[in-house]
């Protein structure tokens, strides 16, 4: 089933905007780590390109979920909700590590996309009900 841009509802647009703007901040994150690799005065090339590779894997992946649910595929919606929930350990850590002001935002943005993913609107775009 394929709803026109227009028909989707807003829940689901808002998800799929925030998995975009993921995808461009992890990205970015992934140029500044190639940067990072070939500035760098010593480098475990080997960790550095595969940190560097896992990050723009993962913004591929979020911008393909991204696209995948403004065109309604309902399979991308629980690998989406995952890479939210996966973003609660992480935020978690980062408060406890001092870094509060970065971790409580990004719990946040888990659990609200998780929210827009799961609302009503958004499963009935999807065909689940």
């Amino acid at each position: 089933m394929t709803i026109a841009p227009n028909q989707i509802p807003g829940p689901l647009r808002w998800a799929v905007l925030m998995l975009r703007g993921e995808a461009v901040a992890v990205g970015l994150i992934a140029g500044w780590l190639l940067w990072a690799n070939l500035t760098a005065p010593t480098v475990d090339l080997v960790s550095a390109l595969l940190l560097t590779a896992f990050a723009a894997g993962a913004a591929a992946v979020l911008w393909a979920l991204g696209g995948a649910l403004a065109r309604c595929r309902a399979g991308a919606r629980a690998p989406s909700i995952v890479l939210q929930l996966m973003l609660l350990p992480i935020g978690w850590f980062m408060i406890q590590g001092g870094l509060g002001w970065l971790g409580g935002p990004l719990i946040a943005l888990g659990l609200g996309v998780t929210a827009l993913l799961l609302s009503t609107p958004t499963t009935r775009a999807l065909g689940f009900e």
